[in-house]
């Protein structure tokens, strides 16, 4: 059989057998990254953090920096029982980023690491990663402290920090942390 008429046979199997006019024909993706995806944000940060005051490697190395998350409709009823926990999980789009590279050299390092092996701004996909304490609710107004977000920061979801889940054995976690330049007290 021609390639051609492969195709033809291909298509007629995989494709509805009526197409109408308002329906599309699917979409075919040949490399697994190809794919787009959109997220919505559900609220922002308000801190005092800007480009230009900057904002710490990481919000638990500062538990001092206060701010909010001000979430919005039709996101508020998701909040119903956040304020039984002492922390919260927030994934946010690090708007200001300014594009990736495959490697990383962390703040009070010796070395570089690759990119995956960091926790640098600087990634693919921007999303940020913060265990936050969440201080009081205030209707959709969450009262937060230890944050790293700049003030406007989109905010795309926030979820429970449980600590028996959450926390796993740091395992050899402290010697990498030392070569990261990261100082535990």
């Amino acid at each position: 059989m021609k390639p051609f008429l492969r195709t033809v046979a291909l298509l007629w199997v995989v494709l509805p057998t009526a197409i109408s006019a308002e329906q599309k024909v699917p979409q075919i993706r040949t490399k697994p990254n190809t794919m787009v995806i959109e997220y919505q944000p559900i609220g922002e940060f308000h801190t005092s953090m800007t480009p230009q005051t900057g904002a710490p490697r990481q919000g638990a190395l500062e538990p001092e920096n206060e701010g909010t998350i001000e979430i919005y409709e039709p996101f508020t009823e998701a909040l119903r029982d956040i304020e039984m926990y002492d922390y919260i999980i927030v994934l946010y789009h690090m708007h200001l980023s300014k594009g990736w590279r495959s490697s990383a050299n962390p703040p009070g390092s010796k070395r570089s690491f690759g990119l995956f092996a960091t926790r640098s701004p600087n990634r693919p996909n921007s999303i940020g990663f913060a265990v936050i304490k969440l201080n009081r609710v205030d209707g959709a107004i969450l009262h937060v402290s230890g944050i790293d977000a700049f003030d406007g920061t989109p905010v795309l979801d926030i979820k429970p920090w449980i600590s028996s889940i959450d926390c796993p054995d740091p395992g050899r976690d402290i010697e990498v942390e030392r070569e990261l330049g990261i100082k535990r007290e």
